[in-house]
């Protein structure tokens, strides 16, 4: 399946996918509850409502809404200044935090060998708690694991 995550044109995307899983229109009608004709009119549209994007994507059991996160991704990225004056609480704002294996093993060490505390750590680098005991947790289960 061809991806263009520019100009996403997800009537065509799916009326591609429908052919290469040779799902029938008859199939595709009965599942929504309309007419062939309303199927062929869906494969016609740009956009769709996310009801109808979302029982597509379980009949074909594919996610279609990646499309529009690649292209949120690629074409719309959040920038460093823009993301500081965002309102935490604005709905829809989404904010992610990426730690690297490297970040994540210096603080745990610290943490272990008794360098640095949990709160230290909340404070100096803005980790949130939950965080830091979900790595403190899944570190004990991978040294369970490798110790027996």
């Amino acid at each position: 399946m061809k991806k263009n995550t520019k100009n996403i044109h997800i009537g065509s995307i799916l009326e591609q996918s429908v052919e290469e899983q040779n799902i029938s229109l008859e199939r595709i009608a009965k599942y929504f509850k309309c007419s062939i004709d309303d199927v062929e009119k869906m494969f016609l549209d740009k956009s769709l409502d996310s009801e109808q994007l979302l029982k597509w994507c379980k009949l074909l059991k594919y996610d279609f809404f990646r499309y529009y996160t690649g292209h949120l991704i690629l074409y719309h990225g959040i920038s460093t200044s823009v993301r500081k004056q965002a309102d935490k609480n604005m709905q829809g704002f989404f904010k992610k935090n990426v730690y690297t294996v490297q970040i994540k093993n210096y603080i745990l060490d610290g943490i272990n060998k008794n360098k640095f505390t949990i709160n230290e750590v909340m404070d100096k680098y803005n980790i949130p708690r939950t965080t830091i005991y979900n790595w403190l947790r899944k570190e004990t289960v991978i040294d369970y694991k490798l110790n027996n």
